[in-house]
C-alpha cells in the first residue's frame, strides 16, 4: 500500500527528498551543531560516569512529577540559573519539546503571540496548535514589532525570537528587549544556537547584549548543541516556571531528561566557565577564517553560503564528501532559498575549515 507515492515522487523531481545517512566518523564534521567540540571530548564523559556510579539508579524513572526529578536534576538547573542570572529553570527532553511546552502553555485565550518569521520549525507548530492567535513579523524588523504591538488589545502579549538563527545565523535585534519591555510582553528567547557561543562568558545573547534579565524574560536553549550532550532547559522566572510546571504538556507527560545527558551538561556548562577565555580565541580564529576565504562576517559558527539551486546544494554536499568534508546542504521549505551550510566548530582544526571555505568560496553567490 504506497500511499504517498505520489507525494515522494514529487519531492524527487523538486531535489527535495529527504534520507538518513549513518554518521561516517572519518569524515571532517563541518555540519553538526556541536559547536565547541564536546561530543567528543572523552574527559567528561569519563567523569560524567564515574560521577553516576555513585547514584543507586541509571536512569530517570518517571515524569519530573510523578518521581522523576532527580538532585542531578536540580543541581544542573541552578548552576544555570547561577550563570545565567535567572531565577528558576526546568531541563526537559529536548529544545524542539521546549518550544512546545512554552508556546503551547504560555499562549492561551484571549492572547497573542507574536513570531519572527524565520523562527524553528518547532516554534511555528506549536504555534498552529490550539487555535492560538499567532501575528508573524518581519524577519528582525523591530519597527514592524513595535508597531504590532501597539496596535494589540490582547490580554497578554508575548514575542518569540531566536539569539542566533538557525539557518541565516544572525543574531536577534537587541532593540527587542526595550519593545517587550515597554509592551509589557513576554519575550521567549530561543537560544539554542547562541548558548555557548557568543557573550563574556559564552551564555548566550543575554550575555552578548549585557541585557539585565527581568520577569517577562524567558530563555530557552538546548543541551545537543554547543554543551554536547542531549535535552534542553528553559530559564525564567519562579512565576512562569511554577506555571510550566503545572500546564506544559511536555514537562508533565515526559519522562525527564536522562540522569547521564544532565550530567554531562551540567559537567559541560563547567568546562565552559572554566575555558572561557581560550574557546573565545578559538571561536574568533574561525571567524577570522570565514571573513578571510569567504568575505562574510558571522555572528556565531553558522556560515550560510547561498547557492538557490535545491539540486546544486547537493552536488556540492557530495562533491565536498568526495574530499571526507561533511557540510549541510539546507533546501526548501526549510529555507525560502537553498544554502550550503557550514557550521565552523572547534572540533576540527582552523587550517581544515580554511581548506572547506577555498573550496566553498568557488560556489557563493
Amino acid at each position: 500500500m504506497n500511499l504517498y507515492d505520489k507525494e515522494l515522487r514529487a519531492l524527487k523531481k523538486s531535489g527535495r527528498y529527504r534520507t538518513r545517512e549513518v554518521l561516517n566518523t572519518s569524515l571532517y564534521d563541518f555540519a553538526s551543531n556541536d559547536y565547541l567540540g564536546l561530543s567528543h571530548n572523552k574527559a567528561l564523559h569519563i567523569s560524567t560516569c564515574k560521577e553516576l556510579e555513585r547514584y543507586p539508579m541509571n536512569n530517570s524513572k518517571a515524569s519530573m512529577l510523578v518521581n522523576g526529578y532527580h538532585q542531578i536534576h536540580k543541581d544542573f538547573e541552578d548552576a544555570l540559573c547561577a550563570a545565567n542570572d535567572f531565577e528558576a529553570g526546568i531541563v526537559l527532553g529536548s529544545g524542539f519539546n521546549a518550544n512546545i511546552a512554552l508556546i503551547e502553555a504560555l499562549v492561551r485565550r484571549g492572547d497573542t503571540l507574536f513570531i519572527d518569521e524565520l523562527y524553528h520549525a518547532s516554534g511555528v507548530l506549536a504555534a498552529g496548535l490550539n487555535n492560538l492567535h499567532v501575528v508573524f513579523f518581519k524577519h528582525n524588523d523591530m519597527n514592524e514589532l513595535r508597531t504590532l504591538l501597539k496596535k494589540s488589545d490582547a490580554k497578554r502579549k508575548i514575542v518569540a525570537v531566536e539569539g542566533i538563527y538557525s539557518m541565516d545565523g544572525d543574531l536577534c535585534d537587541k532593540e527587542v528587549f526595550s519593545i517587550c519591555d515597554e509592551a509589557e510582553a513576554l519575550l521567549i528567547v530561543d537560544e539554542a544556537h547562541s548558548s555557548g557561543v557568543i557573550g563574556d562568558k559564552l551564555m548566550g545573547v543575554f550575555d552578548y547584549y549585557n541585557i539585565a534579565v527581568k520577569e517577562n524574560h524567558i530563555k530557552m536553549g538546548t543541551l545537543g548543541k554547543a554543551y554536547g550532550s542531549f535535552g534542553a532547559f528553559i530559564l525564567a522566572s519562579n512565576h512562569i516556571i511554577e506555571y510550566l510546571l503545572n500546564r506544559a504538556k511536555p514537562v508533565i507527560y515526559a519522562t525527564s531528561l536522562s540522569l547521564y545527558d544532565t550530567l554531562l551538561a551540567h559537567n559541560a556548562l563547567k568546562y565552559i566557565l572554566a575555558n572561557t577565555s581560550m574557546l573565545k580565541k578559538e571561536i574568533a580564529l574561525r571567524k577570522k577564517i570565514i571573513y578571510e576565504e569567504l568575505g562574510l562576517h558571522v555572528d556565531g559558527l553558522i556560515v550560510p553560503i547561498l547557492i538557490g539551486d535545491n539540486k546544486k546544494v547537493i552536488e556540492i554536499k557530495n562533491s565536498l564528501l568526495d574530499d571526507n568534508y561533511s557540510v549541510g546542504a539546507i533546501r526548501q521549505p526549510t529555507v525560502s532559498s537553498a544554502i550550503i551550510r557550514l557550521i565552523a566548530r572547534l572540533g576540527e582544526s582552523s587550517d581544515s575549515l580554511r581548506f572547506v571555505c577555498k573550496k566553498l568560496a568557488q560556489y557563493k553567490k
